[in-house]
């Protein structure tokens, strides 16, 4: 089962059995790192980020489709008390259609969130497909905290590197993993993995330089200038 525990397709209880039996066993360990690494060079590699117009373009018609008025049936000639209700109603419905304004404004607001969100995205992705495809690119895999398993990947000559994790558990509330470079001993902080998805390859902020290897803490949301907490996992970076 080193093959499905690898890419995390195994039942909680199947999962158990083979951490219990990865303790033991060096051959099935060291078969289980060598298949999580080439499945996170394979899925990163063919990875792709759904264009900008997917998802933009939902959110811009939301804000230009106007909404249809109900049907009303034509009024009757009605008492005097009545028109005064219906007085009282339009200047409801005026009041409505100046709220509708702010809706569009607002509804405008999260396109552009949306297109602005997605280019970043987007130049993420492209910088992780960079790391991955160069040609100095050298990977390192290792079992982490709890069963999961870290891959980093580093190039020299772009001098960035590359971390993704399998079967991480997600921090706990109002908390964050955050990446360090570890520069002899110094903690240097490389960015913050996103909270809501904790399997997907992360790129580190800021150049390798001569760092040593990467840890991960957890941290209050937004991340904290320097750790403030032990690390969950510590990967020693590849060399040449």
């Amino acid at each position: 089962m080193t093959g499905a525990y690898a890419l995390d397709a195994l039942d909680p209880e199947e999962q158990e059995a083979v951490r219990r039996h990865l303790a033991v066993c060096p051959s099935c360990t060291e078969e289980v790192r060598e298949f999580s690494e080439t499945a996170v060079r394979l899925g990163l590699a063919v990875a792709v980020t759904p264009t900008a117009t997917l998802r933009t373009g939902v959110l811009e018609r939301i804000a230009t489709v106007r909404q249809e008025p109900p049907a009303t049936p034509r009024a009757a000639r009605t008492p005097r008390g009545l028109r005064r209700w219906s007085q009282w109603a339009l200047a409801a419905c005026l009041a409505g259609a100046v709220g509708l304004g702010g809706v569009a404004a607002w509804q405008h607001g999260l396109a552009e969130d949306a297109r602005k969100e997605t280019a970043r995205a987007q130049a993420a992705n492209d910088a992780v497909a960079e790391v991955l495809a160069a040609p100095d690119a050298r990977v390192s895999t290792s079992r982490l905290e709890g069963g999961a398993v870290g891959t980093v990947v580093v190039s020299a000559s772009l001098d960035r590197a590359v971390f993704a994790a399998s079967g991480m558990a997600p921090p706990p509330a109002g908390k964050v993993y955050q990446l360090w470079y570890d520069d002899g001993g110094t903690m240097r902080s490389a960015g913050l993995m996103d909270p809501g998805a904790t399997a997907e390859a992360t790129l580190l902020d800021g150049p390798v330089n001569q760092a040593s290897g990467v840890g991960v803490t957890v941290e209050p949301a937004g991340g904290s200038p320097s750790p403030t907490s032990a690390p969950v996992a510590v990967l020693a970076f590849p060399r040449a």
